[in-house]
C-alpha cells in the first residue's frame, strides 16, 4: 500500500474528482487502482476566494513495484507505514504481586493505566476526584450557583482538565510508534466519532469526553485494574540507602490508608498545587519553567467565519472556523491566541476557593454563538518569578485572587470591552458581544488584575491581529479575565528512564510534571511512561513485543 501526501481538490469536488486525482498524481489509468483510503483531510483557505481540501490517501494498485521505483525521489509518494501500536511487553505467567500506582486519572493517567492494565501490571488508578459525572454535578455547580467544591471541579476528577475543553485532539507530536494512533484508536472504540481518525484536527467536545471516560474506565478495570476515586495523595513515603539513592516505598492518602508502592506515576494535572507543594518538601527534584498569563477573548463566531472562509462560512465541510495568531511586542513580550474554542463557550476553571480562573470549551457540534480563545502573554521564571521553583505558582494565585476581587467576590469574572480597554478606562455596560461565562461576568477594568507588562502587550498586540482578522480588534468584543492555566508552572524533571531525576521508582508525567500540553500530548505521555514502567519492573525482557530500547 502507498501513501500519498498533499493531495489537493477544490472545496466543491465532486465525489469522482479524488481517484481521478490519484490517479493523475500516480500516472497510472483507472483500471490499475483497486482501492484508495481516506488517511487524512484537513483544509487549506489562505486564499479565500480558493479554498482546498487536502487529503493524505492510502492506496493500493497493481505494479506497486513500479510506481515506488517511478517516484523514488518524491517525498510525497511512500510505502505506508504500519499504524498499528504494539505493546512493549506482557507481564509473565503467573503475573506479578508488583502493582504500579498512577495518581491522576486526566488524559494522562487515564493512558498510561491503560496500557499497563493491557500489558497485565493491574494498575491502583487513585484521583482526589470524583467518577466523571458526579464531577461534572459538582462542576456545573460552580457554574449555575456560585458553589465551588475545591475536589471536584473543572481540575480535579476523573477525565483530567481536558474533559471541559474543546476536546482537541491534534497536536504537532509526530511519533514513531504510533502512539498518537493508539490514542485515537482507543477513543472510537470508547465512542469517540470514527472521523477523528482521519481529520486533520479532530475533536470531540467535552459531552462525549463523558462517555468515553466510563468507557476506557470499565476496559481497565475488566483488566484487572482497580480505580480509588475520593483519594488525594497528601504525602509521599520516600527512604534513602546507603549510598544516598531515594526510592518511592509508597504514598499516604487522605483517607488515613496507606498504599505500599513502588512504582509511582505522577500524572496530577497543571492545577494539584498543594501536591507539588507536598512533593517538593518531600525533596522530589522540581525546576519552574515558563507558562502565560492573559484573559478570554470572545467574538461572534460568525465574525470569524466570515474573515477566515468569506462567502464559504458556514460551510458544513469546513466547520466553524479557526485561529492561531501571534505578535511580538516591543517590551520583549509575546502575545499568542491559545486553546481557541470555535461556537464554544468561556467556563470557570478554578479549583482554589477565593480564585477565579477562565477556561474555553466547546461541544462536538461547536454551535455555541460565540468563538473565544485565550489571548495570553508569555512569562518567564528568570524574569518575572526567580528563585523558588514554586514562586510560579504564587504568581498565579494572586492574580487569580485578583481577579475574584475584581469580578465582586462571588466567582463571577472581571470583563471588559475591547475598546475600554485599548483606552484604558473601565467598562460599565456590554456592547454587542453577549459573555458565554457562567456565573456570569462584572463589567470593571482588566488592568487591575493583569501584571502591566501583560495589559502593555495586549494593547499593542490587538490592533495588529485586527489588521490579520478583520473585527478582531471591534470595540465591543468581550475580554474576560483571567487566563492563567495555559500549563504548568512546574517541571518535576526526569531522566532518560523517564524516572525522576532523584527519586527512583517515580514517574512524573504529563501537563502536571511539565512534560505535555493538552489531551493528545498527556494522552501519549501517559503511554510513554507505562512502558518505562514495564522495563523498569523487567518484563519486556520476558516476552518482547518490540525490538529497541523506549524511544524519546
Amino acid at each position: 500500500m502507498l501513501r500519498i501526501t498533499e493531495l489537493t481538490l477544490p472545496l466543491h469536488h465532486p465525489d469522482e474528482a479524488l481517484p481521478a486525482a490519484i490517479c493523475k498524481r500516480l500516472k497510472i489509468t483507472p483500471r490499475d487502482l483497486v482501492r484508495y483510503v481516506v488517511s487524512r483531510r484537513g483544509h487549506d483557505a489562505r486564499d479565500k476566494t480558493n479554498i482546498l481540501l487536502v487529503y493524505s490517501v492510502d492506496v493500493n494498485v497493481k505494479d506497486e513495484a513500479g510506481v515506488l521505483k517511478r517516484f523514488r525521489k518524491d517525498s510525497k509518494v511512500r510505502p505506508t507505514q504500519d499504524p498499528r501500536y504494539h505493546l512493549i511487553a506482557k507481564v509473565p505467567e503467573g503475573g506479578t504481586s508488583r502493582r504500579p500506582v498512577v495518581i491522576g486519572a486526566g488524559p494522562c493517567g487515564l493512558f498510561a493505566g491503560l496500557i499497563l492494565a493491557q500489558m497485565g501490571f493491574r494498575p491502583i488508578i487513585l484521583d482526589r476526584g470524583k467518577v466523571v459525572r458526579e464531577r461534572t454535578k459538582d462542576t456545573w455547580g460552580l457554574w449555575r450557583k456560585g458553589v465551588l467544591n475545591p475536589e471536584s471541579n473543572a481540575q480535579f476528577g476523573e477525565g483530567g482538565a481536558g474533559t471541559f475543553s474543546d476536546g482537541k485532539l491534534y497536536s504537532r507530536i509526530k511519533d514513531p510508534h504510533n502512539r498518537d494512533r493508539k490514542v485515537l484508536t482507543e477513543f472510537v472504540k470508547a465512542g469517540a466519532p470514527p472521523e477523528i481518525l482521519t481529520e486533520a484536527h479532530p475533536h470531540i467536545g467535552t459531552f462525549r469526553l463523558v462517555t468515553m471516560v466510563e468507557s476506557i474506565r470499565k476496559s481497565i478495570e475488566a483488566l484487572g485494574g482497580e480505580y480509588r476515586f475520593s483519594n488525594r495523595v497528601d504525602g509521599i513515603d520516600i527512604t534513602t540507602d546507603a549510598h544516598g539513592d531515594r526510592y518511592v516505598r509508597g504514598v499516604h492518602l487522605s483517607t488515613g490508608e496507606y498504599l505500599e508502592a513502588d512504582h509511582v506515576v505522577l500524572a496530577i494535572g497543571h492545577s494539584a498545587r498543594d501536591t507539588f507543594a507536598m512533593l517538593h518538601a518531600a525533596g522530589v527534584h522540581v525546576e519552574a519553567k515558563p507558562f502565560s498569563i492573559g484573559v478570554r477573548i470572545e467574538h461572534p463566531q460568525s465574525w470569524i467565519d466570515r474573515s477566515r472562509f468569506d462567502i464559504e462560512a458556514g460551510n458544513p465541510i469546513l466547520g466553524a472556523a479557526e485561529y492561531h495568531i501571534s505578535h511580538h511586542c516591543k517590551n520583549d513580550r509575546t502575545v499568542y491566541s491559545f486553546c481557541m474554542c470555535p461556537g464554544g463557550t468561556v467556563v470557570a476553571a478554578t479549583s482554589e476557593e477565593g480564585h477565579v480562573a477562565t477556561n474555553g470549551m466547546s461541544q462536538y457540534s461547536r454551535n455555541e454563538r460565540n468563538a473565544n480563545s485565550g489571548m495570553v502573554v508569555g512569562i518567564d521564571p528568570a524574569r518575572d518569578f526567580p528563585g523558588d521553583p514554586l514562586a510560579g505558582i504564587a504568581l498565579q494565585r494572586h492574580w487569580e485572587s485578583l481577579a475574584y476581587i475584581a469580578g465582586g467576590s462571588s466567582y463571577k469574572a472581571p470583563a471588559q470591552r475591547l475598546g475600554d480597554f485599548l483606552a484604558g478606562r473601565p467598562s460599565v455596560a456590554l456592547g454587542s458581544v453577549t459573555p458565554s461565562y457562567k456565573p456570569g461576568v462584572h463589567m470593571t477594568d482588566l488592568a487591575q488584575c493583569l501584571p502591566e507588562y501583560a495589559v502593555t502587550a495586549m494593547r499593542e498586540a490587538l490592533p495588529v491581529f485586527g489588521r490579520q482578522i478583520p473585527g478582531y480588534d471591534h470595540p465591543d468584543v468581550l475580554m474576560t479575565g483571567v487566563e492563567t492555566r495555559t500549563s504548568s508552572p512546574i517541571r518535576f524533571t526526569r531522566g532518560k528512564d523517564f524516572q525522576s531525576l532523584n527519586t527512583v521508582g517515580l514517574f512524573p508525567a504529563g501537563e502536571g510534571a511539565g512534560y505535555a500540553g493538552g489531551i493528545l500530548s498527556a494522552a501519549v505521555d501517559g503511554i510513554k511512561i507505562a512502558e518505562a514502567v514495564a522495563l523498569s519492573l523487567g518484563a519486556a525482557q520476558a516476552r518482547s513485543c518490540r525490538d529497541g530500547a523506549l524511544a524519546q
